[in-house]
């Protein structure tokens, strides 16, 4: 065996969130598994079934998924078993001659679940945590308990930012030498300003919001915001894009103040399509109450966007493009 040979590894990619399911993890995985496969690693993905998308699929490269047949349980992840899935993970890891197991997100329960058993049967670990999570209430103090017990034995752990590995080490217990801060990354030559001849017209501000609808992303700040910009500029647009819980109130405010030639509802953007929506606006709107990086902010400035932000988690290490409000519920401000 050549040392080129020895040093290529065949690695499984294992979360409850994967394609068809937009979000940030979902596409970082995909990239991540892309760029991989690019340097000549053999990479799988698992994750639990979609709907009708059930058994092993091939993706871009061929990429390898198993569409494992197991349902989610709540916001997308599968009901806790701690062995249920032992059989079929077994099977893959045997399968496919996996040398490393590099689990994303600590709310998957998918990934917790393959990583325990992946250190149990001797395979090299790695952990990706793209989220921050509190200490006080209930839910968390309960996640952070499943995390230590994950993590007591994982290889490695990598965070998007460093405010996340403060979070991470604080909640696992894991020592702070065996996690490593990667930043998220943007794929530029997808996300490019619009053509020089085809300028934006200058006699309206267009305001883009891409994101989940759910509360963590901000939406309720959307709500009281929206409203107030409308009645102070005239000359402002919003545009939003995205699903969630809550979509409904986006879609009551525009009802509520008769706001419908002045803020488009896109419904879900696929991710190829993102770039098509951006370059349509001047500034991107980012409302989040808790982000470990926010990927969004990257390709809206890669796409010539001014940013604006809530200063929050590990927001303010994306880098200086960024506007921050630190009063998002009274107003639009700087």
């Amino acid at each position: 065996m050549s040392t080129d040979d020895r040093r290529k590894h065949r690695i499984l990619m294992v979360s409850d969130f994967f394609y068809p399911n937009f979000g940030g993890v979902e596409n970082h995985i995909y990239y991540l598994s892309q760029c991989l496969i690019n340097l000549g690693h053999k990479v799988v993905v698992a994750t639990h079934a979609y709907g009708n998308r059930s058994g092993v699929r091939y993706m871009t490269g061929g990429l390898k998924v198993y569409y494992v047949p197991w349902r989610p349980f709540v916001m997308q992840n599968t009901f806790p078993t701690i062995y249920g899935l032992l059989p079929i993970i077994r099977t893959i890891l045997i399968r496919e001659r996996i040398t490393v197991v590099h689990g994303h997100q600590a709310f998957s329960t998918f990934c917790h679940e393959t990583l325990m058993h992946a250190r149990t049967m001797g395979y090299k670990v790695v952990f990706t945590d793209h989220s921050l999570y509190g200490f006080a209430d209930a839910g968390s103090i309960h996640m952070n308990k499943v995390l230590q017990f994950t993590l007591a034995d994982v290889t490695q752990a990598i965070c998007v930012s460093h405010t996340s590995k403060e979070n991470t080490v604080l909640r696992s217990g894991l020592p702070p030498d065996k996690v490593f801060v990667i930043p998220n990354a943007v794929d530029t030559p997808m996300f490019t300003p619009p053509a020089v001849d085809c300028p934006r017209r200058l006699e309206e501000i267009v305001i883009v919001v891409i994101s989940r609808l759910v509360y963590r992303k901000g939406v309720d700040l959307l709500v009281e915001v929206i409203p107030q910009v409308c009645r102070l500029h005239s000359n402002v647009r919003f545009i939003v894009g995205g699903d969630g819980a809550k979509r409904v109130r986006l879609e009551e405010m525009r009802e509520k103040h008769s706001l419908q030639d002045r803020v488009e509802m896109l419904g879900a953007v696929p991710h190829a399509q993102v770039r098509s929506v951006l370059i349509r606006g001047h500034i991107f709107l980012n409302s989040s109450l808790t982000e470990a990086f926010c990927i969004a902010i990257l390709e809206a400035a890669s796409c010539g966007l001014l940013t604006v932000s809530t200063r929050v988690g590990g927001v303010p290490e994306v880098g200086s493009t960024t506007y921050f409000a630190s009063m998002p519920v009274r107003g639009f401000a700087r």
